[in-house]
């Protein structure tokens, strides 16, 4: 039977061992109305840390007597504070509950006001965290290539990242992709025209010297600077979503730019209606409602995903099947290939998530891209069923 649920209801599940994703954010990707913003989750596979392992590291090398304290701390938080940080000064103390709290761009601008006393780019806390993170820098993961093959818009590609680091650029390049670099006030307006075009980083990205320092969006006082007093970042958030189907990759509910980021576009949600619907990729060990509650109350469609033991190798599967069934530059081979699996069975035998990716592969398609896959299946001797869905499918 034709599938005639709505396109606000679709899943598609772009395999059988991958989890599902609403079709209209797949459509809306073949329209080239998707932006994705990447954290630091993308990179921890290439061996850099994420903010709170950032800390810490910064925390090694600067106050051997703070990191001592809290590089013994859960990773959840404690709710009592050990007796022994008695032996730290009260801003040591202070800042050690700040970690503990999760709030480390508090730590580091409390950190950096008690041992620099100024707010440059070349501050010792600045020049700790830029050295870091080049220490740790490693060659481009498989993930940082799979998002510059979803970036492409057609004809332009176009990512925000809130990482410091530039391992987009260097999958670009090794993709032998010319894509511009643009960094906090430099940034271009959003539009869906070809000129906004780029690797966007809204915190601001290492400069390619090791001597030179760039400003980055790093401890409380950054934010304030950068998202309330110049409004740069929440200037070019609120412009993007309502252009583009915002979709955040390699974030946790807790993250601190995360927080940012999310305010900056629900403020301006409680007052418009043409903000364009929001995702994330969230991954767990087992499915929590309350986390996906917790998504939808901040106005993010979470789409989940399985991850024992903090393993996101599910996150990276279906980002490159969705990369290898784009419609913007997926391969064509892979898609044809597709089509004649799904099309070995009859229509009415076929499994029902065969039934949805097929009528998927179709609605999404150009006239011309229809007949070509109406072509396909033929040969490979679909039968009835297959060809009168081709012909009734609709792009909605």
């Amino acid at each position: 039977m034709p599938n005639r649920r709505s396109t606000s209801d679709r899943i598609i599940a772009l395999r059988d061992d991958l989890p599902p994703i609403p079709e209209r954010l797949l459509l809306a990707h073949a329209r080239g109305e998707v932006l994705f913003i990447c954290g630091a989750g993308i990179s921890l596979s290439a061996n850099l840390p994420d903010f709170r392992q950032l800390v810490l590291d910064t925390y090694e090398a600067l106050d051997s007597a703070v990191h001592a304290k809290i590089s013994v701390l859960p990773r959840n938080g404690s709710a009592e504070w050990p007796e022994d940080w008695n032996d730290l000064t009260f801003s040591q103390q202070a800042e050690a509950r700040r970690f503990a709290q999760g709030d480390y761009d508090v730590v580091l601008g409390m950190l950096e006001r008690r041992i620099d006393n100024q707010l440059s780019a070349a501050s010792i806390v600045r020049k700790e965290v830029s050295r870091r993170l080049r220490q740790h820098h490693r060659k481009t993961s498989a993930i940082h290539k799979v998002m510059m093959k979803l970036a492409d818009r057609g004809g332009a590609s176009s990512i925000v990242t809130t990482n410091f680091d530039l391992l987009l650029q260097s999958a670009a390049k090794r993709m032998r992709s010319s894509v511009p670099t643009y960094s906090l006030g430099s940034i271009p307006r959003p539009t869906r025209q070809a000129s906004f075009h780029g690797i966007m980083h809204i915190h601001g990205a290492l400069n390619t010297k090791e001597t030179l320092y760039s400003d980055l969006v790093l401890s409380d006082q950054d934010f304030g600077e950068f998202y309330l007093r110049r409004r740069v970042i929440p200037d070019f958030i609120y412009d993007a979503a309502r252009l583009f189907h915002l979709v955040l990759i390699g974030y946790s509910a807790n993250d601190p730019p995360m927080r940012y980021l999310l305010n900056a576009v629900a403020a301006d949600g409680s007052r418009f209606d043409d903000l364009k619907e929001r995702f994330t990729f969230i991954g767990a060990e087992t499915s929590d409602p309350v986390i996906t509650e917790d998504w939808i109350a901040r106005g993010i469609t979470p789409i989940s995903y399985e991850a024992p033991l903090g393993n996101h190798e599910k996150l990276l599967s279906v980002l490159e099947r969705w990369s290898q069934l784009s419609a913007v530059n997926g391969k064509p081979s892979t898609i044809d290939k597709e089509v004649r699996r799904i099309v070995k069975s009859t229509r009415q035998e076929a499994p029902e998530s065969d039934r949805d990716l097929f009528d998927h592969l179709i609605r999404r398609s150009s006239n011309r891209e229809r007949e070509r896959l109406a072509s396909v299946a033929s040969q490979a001797h679909a039968d009835f069923g297959w060809l009168k869905a081709i012909n009734g499918a609709d792009n909605s």
